[in-house]
């Protein structure tokens, strides 16, 4: 699963660097009988809800295409807590 996650990393961080987004963290979690794909995004001055729309409409389309997780999985896609 590591090497699935550095390629989707790879794959969707130059999209993410145009729309001036840092890819923070990208995890494989299992929680109870479902697996989840845990994309963490950040940008300095943060993320409204319709940025993150944007950058899963973007993201999902290249996990469609690559198809690197042969699981079923449910994407999480989320911005970076601030403290």
């Amino acid at each position: 699963m590591e090497q699935a996650i550095e390629r989707i990393r790879e794959l969707i961080t130059p999209p993410m660097t145009d729309m001036n987004i840092q890819v923070d963290s990208i995890t494989w979690e299992k929680e109870g009988k479902y697996n989840y794909l845990k994309i963490i995004l950040d940008r300095a001055s943060g993320l409204d809800i319709d940025t993150i729309v944007e950058a899963t409409n973007t993201i999902n389309p290249i996990l469609d295409e690559y198809d690197l997780i042969d699981e079923e999985y449910i994407l999480d896609i989320s911005s970076k807590e601030r403290g």
